[in-house]
C-alpha cells in the first residue's frame, strides 16, 4: 500500500467570477470582515487570514481562467470562530438573509455547524464553526 503524503498543504486563493468588484469588496469586507487588498495592475482581492479571494470582471477575465467563468457559479465554505449566535446577531444587523442554519454538517476536520448566505452575485456561501452552537 502507499503512504499517505500531504501534496497539498492549504489554499493560498481563489477566483470568483464577478458582476462588479467593487460591491464585492465592500460586501465580504462589511459582511464577513476581510481586508480589501490592492494588488497587481490595480486588483482588489478580499484577504482572511493566509488567503484571499482573487476576483475577476466579468467579461474581462484574466487568463489562464476557468473554462465557464460565471458570477453565482461557487459554493464555498468558510470557517469562524464566533459562536453561532454572535454570528446570526450580525447578519441580522446587516439585513443579510440566511437561506438555512444554523444546521450541523461535516467539515474538513469534523463536525461543524453552518449558516448560509449569498453574496452579491449569489455565490452560496457557508460560514461554519467548529465549536457548538453558542459555546
Amino acid at each position: 500500500m502507499n503512504e499517505v503524503v500531504d501534496v497539498i498543504t492549504r489554499i493560498d486563493h481563489f477566483v470568483l467570477t464577478v458582476s462588479d468588484v467593487a460591491k464585492t469588496c465592500d460586501f465580504y469586507n462589511a459582511v464577513l470582515g476581510m481586508e480589501v487588498v490592492a494588488f497587481g495592475e490595480d486588483r482588489k482581492a478580499p484577504q482572511f487570514g493566509g488567503q484571499k479571494i482573487n476576483l475577476h470582471q466579468q467579461g474581462h477575465e484574466l487568463e489562464p481562467k476557468a473554462r465557464c467563468p460565471t458570477p453565482g457559479s461557487a459554493d464555498i465554505c468558510l470557517v469562524t470562530t464566533w459562536p453561532m449566535s454572535q454570528l446570526t446577531e450580525h447578519l441580522q444587523a446587516l439585513k443579510i438573509e440566511t437561506e438555512v442554519g444554523p444546521v450541523p454538517r461535516t467539515g474538513a476536520q469534523g463536525d461543524i455547524v453552518s449558516i448560509y448566505i449569498r453574496d452579491p452575485d449569489d455565490n452560496l456561501i457557508e460560514i461554519s464553526s467548529y465549536r457548538f452552537v453558542d459555546e
